[in-house]
């Protein structure tokens, strides 16, 4: 069963694929529900989907740059229980692969798009995947996050 409460990271890259953005603020919330405290790390552009979606911050608390995030993270300056790594491409795939070996956290690979089977088998490090070929629709993932999260009804 999934616990409660502790510190989430999620961890964005390139928001190329449309339901990085709303999968992302779904989370927050589920998690924030939960009692976590959670940390949005990403690209520029993927922070910036996010700021402008949810201005009042509603769901988005605290946000950080990628680089800096692993950087810190490297250099024991923060910690975090669990992390959602998107992952829609080779370069998500990396970001988990470097986490898991920075990071004891329990790590969740949330794979999407149109290459979702593909980009799943490749996945070498311990972690939890969660794989839908989800494009512009999120309820796919959404599903099965919810399943493995045990949100779902």
């Amino acid at each position: 069963m999934f616990e409660r409460g502790g510190k989430a990271l999620l961890l964005m890259g390139c928001p190329e694929v449309p339901v990085q953005t709303s999968l992302a603020l779904y989370l927050c919330s589920r998690l924030r529900r939960d009692g976590w405290e959670v940390l949005v790390a990403g690209t520029g552009a993927a922070l910036k989907l996010l700021e402008v979606a949810d201005p009042e911050r509603h769901y988005l608390s605290e946000t950080m740059n990628l680089d800096d995030c692993i950087a810190k993270t490297v250099e024991g300056e923060m910690t975090f229980d669990i992390c959602f790594v998107f992952m829609h491409n080779d370069a998500g795939v990396t970001y988990g692969a470097t986490i898991r070996s920075i990071s004891s956290a329990r790590i969740y690979a949330l794979i999407y798009g149109r290459g979702a089977d593909e980009l799943a088998e490749i996945i070498d490090f311990d972690c939890e995947t969660i794989a839908a070929k989800a494009v512009h629709n999120p309820a796919p993932l959404k599903a099965r996050l919810d399943k493995v999260m045990g949100w779902a009804a």
